[in-house]
């Protein structure tokens, strides 16, 4: 699973672009673990950039 700070490496974002993405329901799908923190499992990474490809 992938830490909010790998997936934002990944796709070139901030952060805090992350947490509006994922308030406005457009982020990749998260697990939010007991202690708060979000994960993001790579299978669902993938899928939801397989969801956003543009086709150019």
């Amino acid at each position: 699973m992938l830490t909010v700070p790998d997936v934002c490496e990944e796709l070139g974002i901030s952060r805090s672009t992350f947490y509006d993405w994922r308030q406005k329901r457009r982020a990749p799908r998260c697990i939010k673990l007991p202690n708060g923190d979000l994960r993001v499992r790579r299978s669902d990474l993938d899928h939801w950039l397989d969801d956003h490809e543009d086709a150019a």
